[in-house]
């Protein structure tokens, strides 16, 4: 589940629920996010050239819920949900205080998709909260209970437990195969 960041022209904080993001290079390390040119937050990073992109705990979904269902241009979802802006050191958006992982991006390119434009954003910097960082100092996604959007259903879900490494699981598949 993805949260994004974005200030309109006149610098109010605004947020937006997204579906289609992902990450899309490891060097340097970017992700997409597709938005309809019809939203508010479209015109916001069109603007700005920036975006951060926010993941919830399941405990925050009721947010994460509402921000995607309301438009920016008649509310101030910060003040609605009484979740709190913060000014990026890094990028021209911001984030939220209350969510556990954040990463705060600058738009390298754009790309027509259809209905979408694809705002392709470098990673700047990645702030995750202390209560959610692995022994590894890797955030552990166990710890950050993430959820995910069914579009069909129009419904979130948790995640669930750890399936395993991936370097265990390929070596059981690998000593299993004809």
């Amino acid at each position: 589940m993805w949260v994004i960041g974005s200030y309109d022209k006149q610098g109010k904080p605004n947020l937006m629920t997204a579906a289609w993001v992902g990450i899309c290079a490891s060097t340097p390390p970017s992700v997409t996010v597709c938005l309809r040119k019809a939203t508010y937050t479209h015109g916001n990073i069109m603007e700005r050239k920036a975006f951060t992109v926010n993941i919830a705990s399941e405990s925050l979904a009721r947010n994460a819920a509402y921000v995607g269902r309301v438009s920016g241009r008649t509310q101030d979802k910060f003040l609605t949900t009484g979740l709190t802006p913060v000014k990026s050191a890094q990028v021209d958006a911001p984030f939220v205080k209350e969510f556990p992982l954040v990463a705060e991006c600058e738009v390298r390119q754009t790309v027509e998709v259809g209905s979408h434009t694809m705002f392709i954003g470098e990673i700047m910097d990645v702030k995750a909260a202390r209560s959610i960082v692995g022994e590894d100092g890797v955030p552990d996604m166990g710890k950050l209970k993430p959820f995910v959007f069914s579009p069909g259903s129009s419904q979130f879900y948790g995640i669930g437990p750890s399936l395993g490494k991936v370097s265990e699981l390929a070596k059981r598949a690998d000593e299993n195969s004809p």
